[in-house]
């Protein structure tokens, strides 16, 4: 068994990774900045040699849509580098990063490009959104008296229980570059996933579609965030919807 590090092992994403690889049998080191044995802010990279040192694996789940994830990476890889011992860093990405020019998404494939140059064992996953995200947009929107949804979008949501049990995988696994996408079962427009959200929490509001301006909204409208060649997910939204 191996010695696995995994940074935002205590985020919604990276702890069920967690518990998956301690579940096989693994040595699992959880780091964010508030963990217990490793508390780490990949920000500044303190206390990243001694999380590193002898691991064999490291997970990078740990990211924010508020900044920072290059600076982030960049300690994180160079701390690989030090430690000796990593033969491969599993990095979750998103479905479309090379193409939705989003600032988030546009992070998200720098920090891919800079494991690519590491040196380096290296693995990316790429996923649509998870249902959590979808859910947690709907129910901002739902304290408005009208729901509104980005018009002429659709997307694709997957299930963070099935991405964890990929991305446990391809940590036991050699390392394996860039692999296929991971999308949820079903394309869907925004408007009928906000319907369901509404029936599935028993609330009532107007669904109302608003067109957005702007390339990065085109590229959704494109569907540069879906993978329907790769719809491998089996929880639907509504399945999600039920579980809650």
């Amino acid at each position: 068994m191996s010695t696995i590090l995994v940074t935002g092992g205590t985020g919604t994403l990276g702890s069920q990774v967690v518990t998956r690889l301690r579940d096989a049998g693994h040595e699992v080191r959880v780091l964010s900045r508030h963990a217990p044995d490793h508390p780490v802010d990949l920000r500044d990279g303190g206390g990243l040699d001694a999380a590193t040192a002898g691991a064999e694996v490291v997970v990078h789940c740990a990211s924010s849509p508020r900044g920072g994830d290059e600076t982030a990476a960049g300690h994180l890889i160079e701390a690989a580098r030090r430690a000796g011992t990593v033969r491969n860093v599993v990095y979750i990405s998103i479905v479309g990063v090379d193409q939705v020019p989003y600032p988030y998404y546009q992070v998200k494939h720098k920090v891919e490009r800079m494991l690519e140059e590491s040196g380096l064992g290296w693995t990316v996953l790429r996923t649509t959104q998870f249902h959590d995200l979808v859910h947690g947009y709907f129910r901002a929107m739902a304290k408005l008296p009208v729901l509104l949804v980005p018009a002429g979008t659709r997307d694709q949501p997957i299930s963070v229980d099935e991405v964890a049990d990929r991305l446990a995988a391809l940590a036991a696994a050699p390392p394996a570059g860039r692999v296929p996408d991971m999308g949820g079962p079903e394309s869907r427009d925004m408007t009928d996933l906000a319907r369901a959200y509404l029936r599935g929490t028993g609330r009532r509001r107007p669904v109302l579609p608003v067109r957005l301006p702007g390339k990065a909204f085109a590229a959704f409208r494109r569907g540069a965030h879906l993978t329907p060649a790769h719809a491998v997910g089996k929880a639907t939204f509504e399945d999600f919807l039920s579980a809650r």
